[in-house]
């Protein structure tokens, strides 16, 4: 067994076309891995010392967060990962830093703004939305500490299009060690019940802090006083950033929707549980994120220079990697879930392993397929993409609505996995319809044709 796996590495590092995809794959596979198992302890925390209702306000919270800082980021986070390769490729690393300091100071107007409008609707949101007017508090909180996460999202996608692998690795470590940090200490010297709500703020404010030194050291060491630029309007950058805005607000929305349609109708402990199901099902998605860190710009350079055999080549290489290493994990959650949720956060936290369990085929497809999201959005079919995932939301919302009053937290997660399947399989059908191949990989089936 173990030689096999090593001919294997070895073949990959050997492979020229392929080993910058895996060499900063294993950075940030890494980083991406330490920070699910802090993340995770994390949890085991909230879950053993504060108990499974406030592990489902932290999961609203951490939603709803998510779901506004889309809304506020606008899609720049996702055009800066071509913006500053283009511009450095183009015209210089001051060009580049211009386009990512115009960007900061325009979504921190955006976050003040957009903070400001959700700060005075707190109780609305709340009662309404919720149908728990406790939260109004937290949400309020959420608001103020917008704009600390919009730059935090910024800078870690900017420190990516820089192609600083390692320091990209940092800074996804960054908010889950902050935050486990804060709430240890927090917990021995200062115990509240929100506790780990608060511990949430917190690395929030830290992750952008540093976040933004970072960015300035960055630049500042690749500038040169002679660089040429080139003036990019904030209007023509949200030109580009919009299509992906919509993109990533129905990937969010489909991520979110079971804990969100959850809270309006289920117990903030069966959120809990739910919530803990997700994050054991998506252990796997650190590592298609960890590959897509190299393999997104990497599809988006092969393309633009028109080397579509190399494109294709290194598209399905790294649907083989992504494979093989999240298969196993997903057969360890479907034997042993059970025992896993209950010595890890608790007997009562094994209601959500059938849940888990139908997220974790979701997963599965998700890793057959490969990198479709940035595939399409690299390679110009953003707009196809987004109706690609247009359509799965549409379907996960609807499901979510007609599935958690009866179901509950499974009815949520068949919901979740439908779409995935849906948004997967859509995209793969347009990648062959487009170009006469898939990117996925399966054993024993050749996609390669």
């Amino acid at each position: 067994m173990f030689p096999f796996l090593e001919r294997k590495i070895h073949s990959l590092l050997a492979d020229k076309k392929f080993s910058e995809i895996l060499t900063g794959s294993v950075w940030a596979l890494g980083a991406r891995v330490g920070a699910t198992l802090v993340a995770m302890v994390t949890s085991i925390i909230v879950a053993r010392f504060y108990g499974a209702e406030i592990m489902g306000i932290m999961a609203m919270i951490n939603s709803f967060m998510s779901l506004a800082v889309v809304f506020t980021v606008l899609g720049t986070d996702t055009s800066i990962l071509r913006l500053i390769p283009e511009h450095v490729a183009k015209y210089s690393v001051t060009s580049a830093f211009r386009i990512y300091r115009k960007i900061q100071y325009f979504l921190t107007s955006v976050a003040v703004l957009f903070g400001g409008f959700l700060f005075w609707g707190s109780h609305l949101i709340a009662e309404n939305i919720f149908s728990k007017p406790h939260l109004s508090f937290f949400i309020a909180l959420s608001s103020v500490f917008l704009v600390s996460l919009a730059i935090a999202v910024l800078n870690t996608q900017a420190v990516r299009g820089l192609r600083l692998i390692r320091t990209f690795a940092f800074m996804q470590m960054l908010p889950a060690v902050a935050k486990l940090l804060i709430l240890v200490v927090i917990t021995l010297y200062f115990f509240n019940p929100y506790n780990p709500v608060y511990a949430i703020f917190a690395s929030c404010l830290i992750t952008a802090l540093v976040g933004v030194l970072i960015m300035q050291i960055e630049f500042k060491k690749k500038m040169q006083p002679l660089d040429v630029t080139c003036n990019m309007p904030i209007k023509e950058i949200l030109a580009i950033s919009f299509p992906m805005l919509m993109t990533a607000t129905i990937n969010l929305a489909i991520g979110q929707a079971g804990v969100l349609i959850l809270g309006m109708f289920r117990t903030e402990a069966e959120i809990g549980y739910y919530d803990i199901a997700v994050k054991l099902a998506m252990l796997t998605t650190f590592v298609l994120g960890a590959v897509n860190t190299i393999a997104a710009p990497k599809f988006s350079e092969l393309f633009h220079s028109g080397n579509m055999a190399d494109l294709f080549y290194v598209a399905q290489k790294s649907a083989k990697l992504i494979f093989w290493t999240t298969a196993p994990i997903l057969a360890v959650l479907i034997v042993f879930g059970k025992p896993i949720l209950g010595i890890l956060f608790g007997l009562e936290f094994t209601a959500g392993y059938w849940a888990m369990v139908v997220l974790v085929i979701g997963q599965f497809v998700n890793s057959v397929s490969g990198s479709t999201g940035y595939f399409m959005e690299m390679t110009g079919h953003q707009i196809a993409y987004r109706n690609i995932v247009f359509g799965a939301a549409v379907i996960c919302v609807g499901l979510n609505f007609a599935l958690i009053p009866p179901l509950g937290a499974i009815g949520a997660a068949i919901a979740g996995t439908v779409s995935v399947i849906f948004w997967n399989i859509g995209s793969l059908i347009f990648i062959k319809m487009k170009y006469g191949k898939i990117i996925g990989y399966l054993p024993f089936l050749n996609f390669e044709h």
